[in-house]
């Protein structure tokens, strides 16, 4: 089958389409033919060695897949057969034609929705989901949303009023981006490029914070005191967010960090269920900014890198 394979730590030519062994599922796993396969920004920072691989190199990369379920391995239902699901695969193998996914990872794609926008949706909209329930907004919180057109920040600023946000801020790097989070609802945006931004910031109750680095450091200073919560899940800059224990109890605040297995299995048992049944119901929508044949995966990994994009980029097989 055709796949691409991570061939060494560098740019994204290192990105290379090959032949290689159709997989087979193991027990409790389900063998799809893909019909989509996403692109995330961690697997550009995986590619670039900015994060640690989990396996060695050489590997087929990817973690999320929409496809047809072809074949399935012991213990799992054989009527699943013939069914279209999206899921994620643990990590590794879906930039390829096929794929194998733990069946306890995926769910069927709901019926009138199109496993591209289902795939597109799905994750990000499971994590914006699980970071609005877990900020248990009132009614009266101002709210902060770092990187706010990016494909887990537009859903926060989309959803954060239905949530509970009285007033919301949020960050982009490009005018045109500034101008989507507008439009998607936010009462406030700011230009990230520019690095004084946090100045501008007024009391925040909650930051949903993805920068990282020294930043979330400046965005600490604007949390209300005694009562601000700032959660993080991201370090787009590259650094965790540099932040100690001092500071929050200077300031009195909190910092919940949302990551690790516990919140991997909230996300996904809870949150990427429900996105897709908002979807299907139209109280959610998918952003697609590019579709590619995998054979370009390297140019997906470039325009995920550019930070240009308004959507998702997939890959098609």
């Amino acid at each position: 089958m055709r796949a691409i394979v991570l061939t060494g730590k560098g740019g994204p030519e290192r990105l290379e389409v090959a032949d290689v062994p159709r997989p087979r599922p193991g027990a409790g796993q389900v063998l799809i033919r893909t019909l989509a396969v996403g692109v995330s920004y961690g697997e550009t920072q995986v590619r670039a060695g900015v994060l640690e691989f989990p396996v060695p190199l050489p590997v087929v990369p990817g973690a999320e897949a929409a496809g047809e379920v072809v074949e399935v391995g012991e213990g799992v239902d054989p009527k699943l057969l013939g069914s279209t699901i999206v899921g994620v695969t643990g990590g590794i193998g879906a930039y390829a034609e096929y794929a194998t996914l733990p069946v306890t990872m995926t769910c069927p794609v709901p019926e009138g929705v199109a496993p591209a926008d289902a795939l597109a949706a799905a994750a990000p909209g499971a994590v914006s989901l699980a970071l609005l329930h877990r900020a248990r907004l009132d009614g009266g919180q101002t709210v902060l949303v770092e990187a706010g057109s990016g494909t887990a920040g537009s859903l926060l600023v989309k959803h954060a009023k239905e949530f509970g946000a009285k007033f919301v801020i949020a960050t982009a790097g490009s005018a045109a981006n500034r101008d989507r989070a507008a439009a998607l609802g936010a009462d406030l945006v700011l230009d990230h490029s520019d690095p004084g931004w946090p100045d501008e910031l007024p009391d925040v109750d909650v930051a949903f914070e993805s920068i990282g680095g020294t930043t979330a450091r400046r965005v600490l200073d604007h949390l209300t005191p005694g009562s601000g919560r700032m959660l993080t899940y991201g370090q787009l800059s590259g650094e965790p967010a540099a932040i100690t224990a001092a500071d929050l109890m200077e300031r009195g605040v909190t910092i919940v960090g949302c990551g690790g297995p516990g919140w991997a299995s909230e996300v996904f048992e809870t949150h990427y269920p429900a996105m897709l049944a908002r979807l299907a119901a139209g109280r959610s929508s998918a952003r697609i900014d590019r579709t590619l044949p995998l054979e370009e995966a390297a140019e997906a990994h470039r325009l995920v890198e550019s930070r240009t994009l308004t959507g998702r980029v997939l890959l098609i097989p």
